[in-house]
């Protein structure tokens, strides 16, 4: 029994020993593969070209975010021109909105100025009315006057013969009031006529003036509104270009950010690798150390074993 129970220590003494020796090669071999791994150019030029990629990918990342501080200031370079673009609009609007208030306290000048010239032609046509009346007044007049001194003459003739009772003073005096009176009439008549077409040639020049100055602001009116369609377009333009900047950073913020994702899942991988190779390698350490305990072990009971049969042949 003791023979066979030493067979079998035997048969499985070996099974270790060779299990022992095909790890110790197996490790020998993982371990050459490790060395060469890490002083092989190979994993060095991998490492040199995953640090390139990630410098190359830093810088790309350092361009973008001076890319987007460009875009940013140019952003609030437009946006300040489109605020002085308003404020420009805002100018050109109150402007023209003075000139429309001008625009209609000249068409209500025009009005009252026409309204004028209206009632000074009718002030003039009614004053003609009464000239005339009042030269027609005059002259039946003067008809009657010289009807009487027709007839006055006619009495003188037919007195004749008493020189010395007839006295013309009276006649005279009477007949150069009557010439006073018209002359007065003529002249006031006449200042008054001067008078209405001096304040009708001040209401036509008035007139022109105020034609001219309706002109003139619709001509400012005309060139404000151009203006205006010009600062409209270039706004548009601006929010056109804004809009077309902010989406072209968009789009390249969401492929930064999707290369940043791809380098992180990378690298989470690498980690992943490094760690179970990390954890192979321990786990290999741990059967190698049982592996020796257990050859250490069956040495002491073979030892042991060999001294007790050494000793009753001793």
């Amino acid at each position: 029994e003791e023979s066979l129970q030493m067979w079998d220590l035997n048969k499985r003494l070996e099974a270790y020993l060779a299990r022992v020796k095909f790890l110790e090669e197996e490790n020998e071999v993982l371990r050459a593969e490790i060395q060469s791994a890490k002083g092989s150019p190979t994993g060095d030029s991998w490492r040199a070209k995953y640090e390139e990629e990630l410098r190359a990918l830093r810088d790309a990342l350092d361009h973008a975010f001076r890319e987007k501080c460009t875009a940013e200031l140019a952003r609030d370079n437009l946006y300040e021109e489109v605020q002085q673009v308003k404020s420009r609009c805002q100018k050109e609007q109150a402007a023209r909105e003075e000139a429309k208030k001008q625009l209609s306290l000249s068409r209500k000048e025009l009005e009252e100025e026409r309204r004028a010239q209206i009632w000074l032609k009718e002030r003039a046509v009614q004053l003609e009315k009464e000239v005339e009346a009042l030269l027609e007044v005059h002259e039946e007049e003067k008809a009657g006057l010289d009807q009487e001194i027709a007839s006055f003459s006619q009495s003188l003739e037919s007195f004749r013969c008493a020189p010395v009772a007839f006295q013309p003073v009276e006649v005279e005096d009477y007949s150069k009031r009557l010439s006073e009176i018209w002359k007065g009439a003529v002249e006031t008549y006449k200042t008054e006529v001067s008078q209405l077409e001096g304040s009708l040639c001040q209401a036509k020049e008035n007139l022109w003036k105020a034609v001219e100055d309706n002109q003139q602001s619709q001509l400012q009116l005309q060139h404000l509104e151009k203006d205006l369609a010009g600062l409209k377009a270039r706004k548009e333009m601006l929010e056109e270009s804004l809009a077309r900047q902010w989406q072209e950073q968009r789009g390249e913020a969401e492929k930064f950010q999707l290369a940043m994702e791809a380098l992180e899942q990378e690298k989470q991988t690498l980690r992943v690798q490094i760690a179970q190779v990390l954890e192979d390698r321990q786990q290999l350490m741990h059967l190698k150390m049982s592996l020796s305990l257990e050859v250490a072990t069956y040495r002491t009971l073979l030892e042991a074993e060999s001294t007790r049969l050494q000793m009753p042949a001793g």
